[in-house]
């Protein structure tokens, strides 16, 4: 139905047209707001808010709260709600939380309302105190409540208290008998899961009579994070119904892992199979899993499929292709696609850059170093600043490779981590720089990690400095209490080669008394579907 509503103040008529669900036929009203005699009505107000919330413009209907105000109509319960819905659909909260506040009694829904609100917007701690609030009042939680309160735990800024959030909210669940819905299920089986307690989202979810995709799809995540593919895939294959999304979840689980990558690659087969469109999550687990496997003809597949999407020419599609490409060793395909991108971040730079350093071409990862930062002005990061120091160490440019370290504090007020302070100590450790290496080491503002020390060693190691190698293996012990088999191996093959052959006697002692052992060596060749790992003896 179409209304027009005239309202006369002192200033020019306002006009605004709108449709109503509640009558079936059109007719025409006209509103004299200063004639008190001729009020509007609860249920003409009613609907005229609800057609501004279902609107693609609400804000326009804030007119409705400006007449009710001026008029003095006092508004009840319904109108009062709607009211809240509109602001909130406005995105201005301070108005909704005003209209809230103004409630004589305000009920669990509108409580909801805003709770919903607050939490859309991250603000955890305002939804919390309503929480208490509603708690404290006549009025008790429902399920939505609870299931927004499930929410706000697991925002980012909340996570460090979610883990006990989580169980409280369980507990008051059961004691107060509330209706668990699917919904409210979804909600505590993603809490656990977000807090890493997959054991308690297990036994949830084992309690619903009907699991739903969407809590599936939670818990699937959860084992996949854990590294519990069997039962990860077990939830799978027990689900009648499949979306695309928890298809994702099972292919971005397997994709994480050389050991189970091929079967990311089988799943998105499958998807593929059944009609269902990939996402731009999809293609970037399944360029992820050609990444890991050095799967370089099923990558360019991927990449033929991508540039029939809309996705193609997302920058994050652009850095995971050039990422992949590069670690196939495909470095003239990985170029190609960083040139074809309309737009370039700092990702698809340090991508770039990482692709030439890994692949013996450190020039040219310098070269775009520099120009990433002169001709494009995009501020490396940290992972930027790693791939131009090896770099620098593959190539043995220790001038520039100082440089460039300094350049972190001085030009861009990063302090370096302990990643550049160990790939600085294997860049004067390949030149060759030993005493230089361990001037820098000593010298470095915080205490070394066994890494810097594992640099150190390693040098040693490639320059047969039997003394100082001891002194990086020593510390190393200290510090690594898992063992680290290598720094055994490095020191023992550092005195090997020095012929000090009872010091490594001594070293194999050791290990045995620790109980140190060396994982068995794998060979990774490429075939047509992949990597393949293979050790000596072993027969193909």
């Amino acid at each position: 139905m179409l209304f027009l509503l005239r309202w006369k103040f002192s200033e020019p008529i306002i006009k605004s047209a709108f449709s109503s669900s509640i009558h079936c036929s059109k007719q025409l009203v006209t509103l004299e707001t200063n004639n008190l005699l001729n009020p509007p009505t609860a249920t003409f107000l009613s609907s005229a808010l609800q057609h501004y919330i279902n609107s693609d413009n609400p804000s326009h209907g804030r007119k409705i709260h400006s007449h009710i105000l001026k008029t003095g109509f006092k508004p009840n319960t319904n109108i009062s709600i709607k009211l809240l819905i509109l602001y909130i659909k406005c995105r201005c909260l301070a108005y909704a939380r005003q209209v809230f506040d103004e409630m004589p009694q305000p009920t669990v829904s509108a409580c909801n309302y805003m709770i919903s609100g607050y939490v859309k917007k991250g603000k955890v701690f305002e939804s919390l105190n309503l929480v208490r609030r509603l708690s404290f009042s006549n009025q008790k939680p429902d399920g939505f409540t609870f299931s927004m309160v499930l929410k706000a735990s697991t925002c980012e800024s909340f996570l460090s208290v979610a883990s006990s959030m989580g169980k409280q909210v369980h507990a008051q669940v059961v004691k107060s008998d509330v209706e668990v819905d699917g919904f409210l299920h979804t909600g505590l089986v993603d809490s656990y899961v977000k807090t890493g307690r997959i054991d308690y989202a297990r036994r949830v979810y084992d309690m619903m009579l009907e699991s739903n995709v969407v809590c599936s799809t939670s818990i699937i995540s959860g084992y996949m994070n854990q590294g519990s593919v069997e039962d990860a895939e077990k939830i799978f294959k027990k689900l009648r119904e499949k979306d695309v999304v928890v298809y994702n979840a099972m292919i971005e689980g397997y994709s994480k892992s050389v050991e189970t990558a091929k079967r990311a690659i089988e799943v998105y087969i499958d998807m593929l199979r059944l009609d269902f469109e990939p996402t731009i999550s999809t293609f970037a687990s399944i360029i992820g899993a050609c990444s890991i496997l050095s799967a370089f003809e099923i990558g360019q597949q991927v990449q033929v499929q991508l540039m029939k999407t809309e996705f193609f020419s997302n920058i994050k599609m652009g850095s995971a292709l050039i990422d992949m490409y590069a670690k196939c060793g495909g470095i003239e395909e990985a170029r190609r696609v960083f040139d074809s991108m309309a737009e370039r971040n700092v990702f698809s730079w340090t991508s770039m850059i990482d692709g030439y350093g890994k692949n013996g071409h450190p020039e040219e990862a310098l070269i775009l170093f520099s120009q990433m930062q002169i001709d494009e002005q995009t501020q490396p990061n940290y992972v930027t600043f790693l791939s131009a120091l090896s770099a620098c160490g593959h190539a043995g440019l220790v001038e520039k490779g100082q440089d460039i370290f300094n350049s972190m504090e001085g030009d861009y007020s990063m302090k370096p981590k302990m990643e550049h302070y160990a790939c600085m100590v294997d860049l004067l450790g390949r030149a060759g720089s030993l005493n230089q290496a361990w001037e820098f080491l000593i010298r470095m503002p915080e205490k070394p990690n066994s890494d810097v020390w594992a640099a150190l060693l390693s040098a040693c190691r490639l320059h047969g400095e039997v003394d100082m190698a001891n002194i990086a293996a020593n510390e190393i012990f200290k510090l690594s209490n898992e063992g680290r088999p290598g720094a055994y191996v490095a020191l023992s093959n550092t005195l090997a080669a020095a012929g000090k052959w009872d010091s490594v006697s001594e070293v194999r002692d050791l290990m045995k008394v620790r109980g140190v052992s060396k994982d068995t060596g794998f060979s990774w060749v490429g075939t047509d579907s992949g990597l393949e790992g293979f050790h000596v003896g072993q027969k193909m």
